[in-house]
């Protein structure tokens, strides 16, 4: 159900303010650059489209909620770059984002995942987000509470238990016997630990000298247990919805288990930090950051292009999903468990390869509310080498750190890298062409071999040269067949 924008209250984020102030286009780029290769058009358009978002907090309230997010329609072929530079983009703001394929949705009524979903998972994805954040607030404290909670179980256990108390079996015994119990001999009790004591267990506590300790804690766990429920919104949602509202009615069970103490430090803190935690302002500051700072990305946009009716009945799964798409890209209000939240300024990024579809495919309502579109071209050798050696998560750098933790230094000739970029890029063009998700399969045949054999030659050193490239990958590559099965 769609509202007027106007008519409602719009939350504001003002942390997301003040971190998006030193964020120009340009430096948005910069940053993007550091993990993406080429694509300069696609960045330049997110870059602005960001910067928007900080410009529209600025604006008065009598205009601010008629300016809406220019959606984004990214064309190009797989393995190019899509998904990341959203995945980076939202990560560089800590907007929450979701990815989502369109295949995978179908009309309303018909057996599938609604597309209000999307919107729900937005919500849940704020919500871990803005939780996180929250405990890593209060980390400290919660820490030093958990810490003092273990003391307090670690000297329970060491200090004296008084008299041993008779077991059942004991007493029915003693009834059959016609004898009284004896008492049983106290346990001699040990001196009470002073401060100086309980400061030295913290210090080993903390240097993790106890860890594999096994302690005796109180844990809490909640008495409901899920089941899925068919309905109309889904089953997957239904299902979290009932547990939500019915583990309320049922009061968390306290038992007590027997872990290590390094486990009972994670166990503890959780629960510290959920105390320290007000749940209701965070889920608040969590709606407000998924409807004002919000990402979606709908990925394989052009599965469901085309108007054309299927033979036989409608074409649930295209356009209809087209037209379930075209509310939530407007702006509406979709419900979710913690409460309504509007789509008019969520940024919806949609990409797709549109080999055998086009964008104009699209109904024209749907085409409109992505007014920027951005093409994104084929990767080539060129890209492949900087993609191996420049970014600062490069796949270079993920190998050799690898096999570091095996004792083995793995050095990249210049030479080396080009003849893996340069496969790449030939097997794209004999087979079909993925991108840069080649390389992760070229570089796990040139390194299969010392992959295998790490631990038994550690401490070793291998030099990454053409000519190990070439001898690694002779056969594979000579025999197209094994090629299309292999890389």
């Amino acid at each position: 159900m769609c509202y007027n924008a106007g008519t409602m209250t719009t939350r504001t984020d003002t942390s997301l303010d003040k971190q998006l102030e030193d964020l120009t286009p340009r430096r948005i780029v910069a940053a993007l650059d550091k993990y993406i290769v080429g694509q300069a058009d696609a960045k330049r358009s997110v870059a602005i489209a960001l910067r928007n978002r900080m410009r529209r907090q600025q604006l008065a309230d009598d205009i601010r909620d008629e300016v809406i997010p220019k959606n984004i329609l990214m064309i190009g072929p797989t393995g190019v770059g899509k998904t990341e530079i959203a995945r980076r983009l939202a990560k560089l703001v800590r907007a929450p984002l979701v990815k989502v394929e369109a295949s995978k949705y179908t009309e309303v009524g018909y057996v599938g995942r609604d597309v209000d979903s999307m919107v729900r998972d937005l919500v849940e994805a704020a919500v871990r987000m803005v939780r996180a954040e929250k405990v890593e607030g209060v980390r400290e404290q919660a820490e030093q509470r958990s810490i003092d909670r273990l003391l307090d179980a670690l000297q329970r256990r060491g200090g004296g238990a008084g008299p041993r108390m008779h077991s059942l079996g004991d007493a029915m015994a003693a009834m059959l016997q016609q004898r009284p119990m004896e008492p049983q001999p106290e346990e001699e009790e040990e001196p009470q630990e002073d401060d100086t004591s309980r400061e030295a267990l913290r210090r080993r506590v903390v240097a993790g000298e106890l860890d594999k300790q096994m302690v005796e804690i109180e844990v809490e766990e909640s008495r409901f247990m899920s089941f899925p429920v068919f309905s109309g919104q889904g089953m997957e949602e239904m299902g979290m919805n009932l547990q939500d509202m019915l583990g309320g009615m049922f009061p968390k069970q306290r038992r007590r288990r027997n872990v290590t103490v390094a486990e009972a430090r994670r166990i503890l803190l959780d629960q510290e930090a959920e105390r320290m935690i007000d749940m209701e302002q965070a889920t608040g500051e969590a709606l407000s950051r998924a409807e004002q700072s919000g990402i979606i990305f709908i990925d394989e946009m052009d599965k469901i292009a085309g108007r054309e009716r299927t033979v036989g009945g409608p074409d649930v799964s295209r356009e209809g999903v087209q037209r379930g798409l075209l509310p939530i890209v407007e702006g509406s209000t979709v419900m979710t468990k913690y409460g309504p939240v509007q789509t008019d300024h969520i940024l919806f990024i949609a990409a797709g390869a549109f080999h055998t579809t086009k964008p104009s495919d699209l109904i024209p309502e749907l085409q409109g509310r992505f007014p920027l579109r951005v093409e994104l071209g084929a990767l080539g050798e060129a890209d492949f080498v900087r993609i191996l050696t420049e970014p600062e998560n490069s796949l270079i750098r993920q190998y050799t750190e690898l096999m570091r933790t095996e004792g083995v230094e793995l050095e990249f000739t210049p030479e080396g890298v080009a003849e893996i970029a340069r496969i790449a890029a030939h097997v794209n063009d004999e087979t079909e062409n993925i991108g840069a998700r080649r390389l992760h399969t070229v570089m796990e045949r040139v390194l299969d071999e010392v992959s295998f054999e790490a631990s038994e030659i550690a401490p070793a050193h291998v030099k990454v040269t053409a000519e190990y490239v070439q001898k690694q990958l002779a056969d594979i590559v000579k025999n197209l067949d094994l090629t299309r099965y292999i890389l």
